[in-house]
């Protein structure tokens, strides 16, 4: 059974895409309304956010994908583990140690 997470990734590309409309409709919007520039700059300060908060979720993303796959990799070794003492094998923590040590490593 594979591990899927429920919530689906949102397209980070759409919300740059997003914010580069916003960013053209504010630019339009502050040109014809100059007595509000420092409004606008709120504005703009608040868009270029929107590119720091992008690069922190991708990273999160290869995060969390690092996250489940030493995860799956653990699991895998702790049913290699089981079947190895049910089928009498006499080291057979070998599986789970081996996965810990070199677990990092990958």
């Amino acid at each position: 059974m594979p591990n899927t997470h429920p919530y689906p990734d949102r397209d980070l590309q759409e919300a740059l895409t997003r914010n580069q409309i916003a960013r053209q409709l504010v630019t339009a919007f502050s040109r014809s309304t100059l007595s509000l520039a420092d409004l606008w700059q709120h504005v703009f300060a608040a868009l270029d956010d929107t590119f720091t908060l992008i690069a922190e979720v991708a990273r999160l993303r290869a995060d969390l994908a690092r996250a489940r796959h030493s995860r799956a990799n653990l699991i895998a070794a702790a049913r290699a583990t089981l079947s190895a003492h049910h089928e009498g094998e006499s080291d057979h923590l070998w599986y789970l140690r081996d996965e810990l040590d070199g677990g990092d490593a990958r």
